[in-house]
C-alpha cells in the first residue's frame, strides 16, 4: 500500500485572487522535494496530497516537512464516503492508544458540504462508537490524550493521528529572486532562512581571503547552503576571494576605517554579480547596534555603495533570538566551526562606529576601484548546492 501525506498550508489561502499562482509554486516545490523518492503530489480542496512508496515513508515525511509555505503534514489512512467505514477505520486506528488511554477528542473538517453528517455529527458518531468499545474512555476537548481527525474530502474520507509541523510561511520562488551575503558566521544563514520563507528564491555569495585564510571558510559556506536548500531544493553559491583588495585598503586606507571600506566593496561586488543573475535584492545578517559596524551611521554610509535594495531579516532580532533560531534550523553547529573570516582577519583594534560618507569617499578615491573589483570577479566560483 502506498504512504499517503496529507499537506496543509495556511497563509496561502488568504491571497484571494492570487491564490492560485501560490498554491502553483507550493505544488512545483513539494514535487522537488518528493520526486526522488517515487511520489506524487495532487491538489484537493485547500490541502496537497502526496502518495508514495511506503519504503520511503521517512524521507518523503522529512523532505515534506522542511518545505517552506507548508504549515503541517498528517500521514492518513483513507475511507470511502461512508459513515460505516469511517466508523471501522476509526476503531481500527485508534485501538491500541484507546487500549492505554482516557481522554480523547475527535476533529472534523468537512470541505465536501454535500456528505450528509455535518462535522460536529461526524464527531458524536465516532466518539459514541469508540465509547462503545471502550467503555472507559472520556472525551475532553482541552487536554486530550489522543486525537483522531477526520478530513472529509469530495472522493474519500481520511483519518490520522498525528501531525508534524512545517515551517509555514510562503513557498519559495513566489516573492522574487535575492542574493544572500553568507560569511559563515551565525547571523547570515538566519537571514537566509527567514528570506526563504517569505518566498525568495535566493543565491548566496560568500567572500574569502585564500591563502590569508584557510579554505574552512569555504567549505562552512557549502555546509550552510545545503541545510537552507533544505527547504527550497538547492542553493547556487557564488565565493570571491577578497585578499587582493584588502591588501590595497590596508595599504592606503587609515586602519580604523577598514571594514567599512570593505564592506562597501563586497556591496559593490554583489550589486555586479546580481546584474548578471537577474537578483533583484541583496540580503544581509545586519543587526542594528550588534558590533561596530552595524550601528546606524555605519549601516548608512556601507548601503550608499549600491543602489540595490537591500533586507536586513535580523535587524530588530537580538543575538539570543538569533542564536535560538539557528539552534532551531540547525545551522548552529556548523557556524561555530572555527574558521578565519575575511572581515575579521584585518580588524582594527578601535572601528570606526560613527563614520562619514564624505571622508570615506575621499579615501576611496586613493584607491583605483573598478580594476579592483574586476580583478576580484575574475576570481568568482559558482557551484550548486543541493539539499
Amino acid at each position: 500500500m502506498p504512504v499517503k501525506i496529507l499537506v496543509r498550508y495556511g497563509e496561502i489561502a488568504l491571497k484571494g485572487k492570487n491564490r492560485s499562482r501560490f498554491e502553483k509554486q507550493l505544488r512545483q516545490n513539494l514535487t522537488g522535494a518528493v520526486q526522488d523518492y517515487g511520489a506524487e503530489v495532487t491538489k484537493m480542496q485547500g490541502r496537497f496530497m502526496i502518495s508514495g512508496p511506503e519504503e520511503n515513508r521517512d524521507q518523503i515525511m522529512e523532505r515534506v516537512s522542511k518545505v517552506f509555505g507548508v504549515v503541517s503534514l498528517s500521514e492518513v489512512e483513507e475511507a470511502a464516503l461512508d459513515i460505516g467505514e469511517i466508523k471501522q477505520l476509526a476503531l481500527e486506528m485508534t485501538g491500541q492508544l484507546a487500549a492505554a488511554k482516557k481522554e480523547f477528542r475527535i476533529e472534523t473538517r468537512r470541505a465536501n458540504k454535500q456528505f450528509p453528517f455535518p462535522s460536529p455529527e461526524v464527531n458524536r458518531i465516532l466518539g459514541a462508537h469508540l465509547q462503545e468499545h471502550y467503555p472507559h474512555l472520556t472525551v475532553d476537548l482541552d487536554h486530550p490524550t489522543f486525537t483522531l481527525a477526520v478530513e472529509i474530502s469530495y472522493d474519500r474520507a481520511y483519518l490520522y493521528l498525528d501531525r508534524v509541523e512545517g515551517p509555514g510561511g510562503l513557498p519559495v520562488g513566489i516573492s522574487g529572486r535575492g542574493l544572500l551575503l553568507l560569511s559563515g558566521g551565525i547571523d547570515s544563514p538566519v537571514a537566509g532562512w527567514l528570506s526563504l520563507k517569505r518566498g525568495l528564491a535566493l543565491e548566496a555569495l560568500h567572500f574569502h581571503s585564500f591563502p590569508f585564510t584557510s579554505q574552512r571558510s569555504q567549505e562552512k559556506a557549502v555546509d550552510l547552503c545545503r541545510k537552507l536548500g533544505a527547504g527550497s531544493g538547492r542553493i547556487v553559491l557564488h565565493m570571491i576571494n577578497m585578499a587582493a583588495i584588502q591588501k590595497e585598503l590596508r595599504a592606503k586606507c587609515p586602519e580604523d576605517m577598514g571594514i567599512i571600506l570593505l564592506r562597501r566593496m563586497m556591496l559593490r561586488l554583489a550589486e555586479k554579480l546580481s546584474a548578471g543573475r537577474g537578483l533583484q535584492a541583496l540580503v544581509t545578517g545586519e543587526s542594528l547596534g550588534q558590533v561596530a559596524s552595524q550601528t546606524l551611521e555605519s549601516i548608512a554610509v556601507t548601503e550608499k555603495a549600491t543602489g540595490m535594495l537591500i533586507l536586513r531579516p535580523l535587524l530588530g532580532m537580538d543575538k539570543t533570538e538569533i542564536v535560538d533560531k539557528a539552534l532551531e534550523i540547525e545551522t548552529y553547529d556548523i557556524s561555530i566551526r572555527p574558521y578565519e573570516d575575511c572581515c575579521t582577519l584585518f580588524v582594527p583594534q578601535n572601528p570606526l562606529t560613527r563614520p562619514k560618507l564624505e571622508a570615506v569617499e575621499n579615501h576611496e578615491k586613493k584607491l583605483d576601484l573598478e580594476p579592483l573589483l574586476e580583478q576580484a570577479m575574475a576570481s568568482l566560483e559558482t557551484v550548486q548546492v543541493k539539499r
